[in-house]
């Protein structure tokens, strides 16, 4: 697959949204779904007497190159002591491989240390950002976090003292971030340098 359409934007007018999107389907070939579009002018054409025009300037997505992730997991998983199998999909400028397969359970053990050890290594080697799951594991991860995030954050706001959390990973650190945030009066910074870091929770406005 090929990694670029290097293909010029174009401008399309219409007098509304809809109708210069169709325009632009019809100029570059495409669905609209697989162009990104930005609003250039939106205005009444002689004081309204004529109607409005809007312009849009188009362009076609950039097709994700899954070459790389492909190749590697092809290569990996007929030796890999584990029998998975995975799916890839693809939406906006993110790469998603589903792992499924007999072994799968044992990617999720020990708190999805492998599955996220997977994540770490395909996001190294694609041009990409990738995110692996399997068995909802990141929607139930999710949760978890955000539910002990908050209740985290609620705790000090009871008892005015900082809490210092595990050290976790850019992802995890993300999710227990906005958590915490949503909180009135408590906020969080990350402490320390690497991939693993700690944070911290504590009241805002304390020195």
């Amino acid at each position: 697959m090929e990694n670029e359409i290097s293909e010029p934007t174009q401008e399309f007018k219409g007098k509304n949204l809809d109708e210069a999107l169709g325009h632009a389907e019809h100029v570059l070939k495409i669905p609209r779904e697989k162009f990104n579009y930005e609003i250039v002018t939106e205005k009444t054409k002689l004081f309204g007497m004529r109607g409005k025009e809007i312009v849009i300037r188009a362009w076609p997505k950039q097709e994700l190159d899954t070459n790389p992730i492909t190749g590697f997991l092809d290569s990996l998983l007929p030796h890999f002591p584990l029998e998975l199998t995975y799916e890839i999909k693809k939406k906006n400028e993110t790469i998603y491989v589903i792992f499924e397969g007999e072994d799968k359970s044992m990617l999720l053990r020990k708190d999805g240390t492998l599955l996220l050890a997977f994540q770490h290594v395909l996001n190294k080697i694609s041009a990409h950002k990738v995110q692996v799951d399997c068995e909802f594991y990141r929607r139930r991860k999710e949760k978890r976090l955000r539910e002990y995030a908050q209740q985290v954050a609620h705790q000090v706001g009871e008892t005015g003292r900082d809490e210092v959390l595990d050290p976790m990973n850019p992802y995890e650190r993300r999710i227990v971030h906005i958590a915490v945030n949503q909180v009135p009066g408590i906020t969080s910074e990350s402490l320390g340098e690497g991939f693993l870091k700690r944070i911290k929770v504590f009241p805002i406005g304390k020195p």
